[in-house]
This record gives structure tokens, C-alpha cells and sequence, in this order.
């Protein structure tokens, strides 16, 4: 048992031990002796659980054990937090000296052995999510790092799975965006580490799955070796993904109204499109200061009725290996989209030939079974298959989702879209529809593009969606 470091000990140098031992792990996962039983006793002696310093010990197993850290988890990274621990709350500069100089009295004391304690914390959660030794990976460990990697999305202030599934805050600058791209990657090596096909073939450990980016990139790879129970457990882990993500963007999309408001047709008169503002408003002058009552004369309505022009999109999906979650992502949109009322939608995707998926674009589930990942790019024969579905050009939006790198036929494809975009279709070039915006796009085809008006989309699908939706309205 190691001995309790005495309280002369800085705090300072308590959080340094801390983190001085998290990068150790990180970059070297054998233990140094020295720096894990100082960590051990710095842990015992602020009256934390020792578990926190086992890897291999989820956060979920932590919290259900100690229920009185959760709350301590959530937020644990956020700059909220750390101005918390940094200024004490409303301490002065003053206040923090005095405290210092009057030993764990102080309030100085108590705001950094607040943040000791924290950096035991967030030390669990970067290196449980963040060292994963190498070697095969089992279902059991995929799940428990997907759970610790929940709880660092909690720790930044996202809800679990944001961050890796490109759906999260997509601001410009800051931590989160580098981050989830980040998460990805260690994901899908551990994806790539496991034998899925055999974990697939056992329900029992194929249940344990929590479908993701690159457990369905994956799977859409293998589809076409799999069969019998593998294959059925793989379809339903993609429908669960294609579930999970339509619900999101749904969301985002069923705010999307078509077409102006027509006020030549008299507003419907019932309590939901009742005005109350402007009929308070309009019957002001019958306001009876004696009897303290607005007497009113007439009621007004909202306008309900819109104009509504039926409006085309086509999707052209890239499907080249480089693309996935591009094309997950487009799918799912696309069937959305499809399901608004006066809005046709054609789906094509395309590597080295195409391939029309409209009759399937409202169930982005048989679209992905359908697809082949992998190839390279032939842009102007997907470009044939697009023409003859712009019937008119004024109400029609090409939706283009590649990293336009192509082969050697840059130039016709481009005179294509550059034709198609003159005829008055709304063209609009996606070079990624995840929020990690990591998607390299061809530059010669950037410059043209800005130089066309039509500068192309990276980032957060959000964009996407606010695109598609400026042009429904």
C-alpha cells in the first residue's frame, strides 16, 4: 500500500505527476514504476477510487461504481470548467496569492486542488480513449472504448457520438472541430483491428456492437462476403445507422418550407393559425382604460396556403472508397428530402460507371446494399446519366458530393457542369458533408468552381442542408 503524499506536497506538483504520467502512457503503454505509484498516492490522497489510473477499466464501470462522479464528468473539458478551476469562481488575483501563502486554507489552495482533481479526471478519459495498444480487438473492447469515447464527447460538452459522427458543433476554430476527425480514426482502426466477420457470426457478440461510421464503412466494404447469420446481423446494424442518422437530420430538414406564402387564398380561420400580436395590435383603439378590457372587433389569421412549384434535385454521389461517409450521409439526406411534398428527387452514383438509385432513394438502406465502394472517378459518365433528368433547368438543383479528382477527363467534366450551371440549374459542388471537413478536394476544380459562383461545400452537413433548403424556399 503506498503512503499518502503529505499535504506540503504543492498541488502543483501533484497535477504535474498526473499528467507527466499521461503522456508517459500515452506514448509508451509500459508502466514506470515511479510515476504510477506517485500518481496512485496523489490519486488515494484527494479520496479518489484508484481504478481511475486502470486503462482497462471503462469510465461506465467508474461512474456506476462512484455515481457521484458523473456529474463531475459531464463538462469535465470545457473552457467553462477550467476558467472555474483556473479563477476560483469570483476569487481576485489577490484573493488567490493570500490563499496560497495561508497553506490549503486559502482560497488560492482549494481552486488548484480543484483542478488536481480534474486532471485525474480528464487523464482517465484521454487515456482510455486514446491508448489502445495495438493488436486484435474484440466486440467487448470495441464497445467499451466507444463508451469511453462517449464520455469525453460529454467531458467537451457534446452529447456522445457527436463528435465522431461529423454531426456535432462545427464551429470554425477551436478544439472540437480537430477533434472529431481525430476520434474517427482511432475508431476505425479498431474497427479494422477486430474480426468482424466472426464477431458477426456470433449474435451473441455481434449484439455488443454499437454501429458507427467506420464499423459501416466496413461492413459496406465486406457486404459481399459475408452470408447466412453474418451477413443478416450486418444489414441490421446498417439499418440501425441509417435509422439513427435519418432521426438527426430530420430534424434539421422538416423546417424547410416550399414555396412563398400565397395570400391570395383567405387564411383558414381556426385557433392554430390565430394571430394573437397582430389582432391585440389592430384592436388597440378599443381599449377601455376604465374597464381595464381590449374589446375586439375582428380577428386576424396567419397565412398558411403556399405557392408551390414542384422542384427536382439530383444527387450525383462519388462512390469511389475515398467518399463513405459521403455517401452514407447523401443517402439518407436524399430519402429525406424525397419524402417533402412537391419535391422530386433522382439519386445516381458513380466510380468508373453509374448507377441510377432513384427507384430506391426512399430507403437509403437498399440504396447502400446496392452500392459498391471503391474505383476511381469518371465524372462526365455520370454527368450522361444526369442530363436527361434536368427537365427544367429553373427548377432543378444538381447536388454534386466528390473530391473531384478524376481521370484525366477534368476538362470535359467540368465544360459539362459549367453548361448545365449556365442553363440556369442550381449547381452546387460538395466536397464533404461531415462536419470534420478532412475531405481533400481536387484544387484544380476548387478554383474553377469559386471562379463559376458556385464555390464548393465542405464541412458540417448542415451546410448541405441549409443549401438545399435556400433553394426549396
Amino acid at each position: 500500500m503506498n503512503e499518502p503524499l503529505p499535504h506540503a506536497v504543492p498541488d502543483d506538483n501533484r497535477r504535474q505527476v498526473l499528467y507527466w504520467r499521461l503522456l508517459a502512457r500515452l506514448f509508451d503503454p509500459e508502466e514506470q514504476a515511479g510515476l504510477e505509484s506517485a500518481s496512485l498516492a496523489v490519486v488515494e490522497d484527494i479520496g479518489l477510487p484508484p481504478a481511475l489510473l486502470d486503462p482497462q477499466t471503462a469510465v461506465d464501470s467508474i461512474v456506476q461504481r462512484h455515481p457521484e462522479l458523473e456529474a463531475e464528468f459531464d463538462g469535465l473539458m470545457t473552457p467553462e470548467a477550467e476558467a472555474a478551476d483556473r479563477d476560483g469562481g469570483t476569487a481576485t488575483e489577490a484573493e488567490a496569492e493570500a490563499g496560497a501563502d495561508a497553506g490549503s486554507g486559502g482560497r488560492g489552495a482549494r481552486d488548484r486542488a480543484a483542478e488536481v482533481r480534474r486532471a485525474a479526471l480528464v487523464s482517465k478519459v484521454l487515456l482510455n480513449v486514446f491508448s489502445t495498444g495495438s493488436g486484435a480487438v474484440s466486440a467487448g473492447q470495441l464497445s467499451r472504448w466507444q463508451g469511453d469515447a462517449g464520455w469525453l464527447e460529454r467531458a467537451l460538452g457534446c452529447r456522445p457520438g457527436e463528435l465522431r459522427s461529423g454531426r456535432g458543433p462545427a464551429s470554425d476554430g477551436g478544439l472540437l472541430p480537430a477533434l472529431g476527425p481525430e476520434l474517427g480514426a482511432v475508431e476505425a482502426d479498431l474497427v479494422r483491428r477486430m474480426h468482424l466477420r466472426e464477431v458477426l457470426a456470433d449474435p451473441a457478440l455481434a449484439a455488443r456492437l454499437t454501429p458507427s461510421m467506420s464499423l459501416i464503412e466496413q461492413l459496406l466494404r465486406d457486404k459481399n462476403n459475408l452470408s447466412g447469420v453474418a451477413l443478416a446481423n450486418a444489414k441490421a446494424l446498417i439499418r440501425r445507422f441509417v435509422d439513427e442518422v435519418a432521426e438527426v437530420l430530420r430534424t434539421q430538414v422538416e423546417k424547410a418550407t416550399v414555396g412563398e406564402l400565397d395570400r391570395s387564398v383567405p387564411p383558414k380561420r381556426v385557433f392554430r393559425n390565430l394571430d394573437l400580436d397582430r389582432t391585440i395590435w389592430k384592436n388597440l383603439t378599443n381599449y377601455s382604460p376604465e374597464e381595464e378590457r381590449l374589446f375586439v372587433d375582428r380577428l386576424y389569421y396567419r397565412h398558411t396556403v403556399r405557392r408551390t412549384t414542384p422542384q427536382r434535385l439530383v444527387v450525383v454521389v462519388d462512390q469511389s472508397g475515398s467518399m463513405v461517409d459521403s455517401m452514407v450521409n447523401c443517402t439518407i439526406l436524399a430519402s429525406i428530402f424525397a419524402g417533402l411534398p412537391k419535391v422530386d428527387v433522382h439519386l445516381i452514383a458513380y466510380d468508373t460507371r453509374a448507377i441510377d438509385l432513384t427507384p430506391w432513394v426512399h430507403e437509403p438502406f437498399e440504396v447502400l446494399l446496392r452500392t459498391k465502394l471503391g474505383g476511381g472517378n469518371d465524372g462526365p459518365v455520370a454527368m450522361a446519366m444526369a442530363r436527361p433528368k434536368i427537365a427544367e433547368p429553373k427548377n432543378t438543383a444538381l447536388v454534386w458530393i466528390s473530391d473531384f479528382y478524376e481521370f484525366d477527363r477534368s476538362q470535359p467534366l467540368f465544360e459539362g457542369i459549367e453548361e448545365v450551371h449556365r442553363s440556369g440549374v442550381r449547381f452546387i459542388p460538395v466536397g464533404s458533408v461531415t462536419s470534420s471537413g478532412r475531405q481533400e478536394v481536387n484544387p484544380w476544380f476548387r478554383e474553377r468552381f469559386k471562379a463559376l459562383g458556385t464555390p464548393v461545400i465542405s464541412g458540417h452537413i448542415g451546410k448541405l442542408v441549409h443549401e438545399l433548403k435556400t433553394f426549396l424556399t
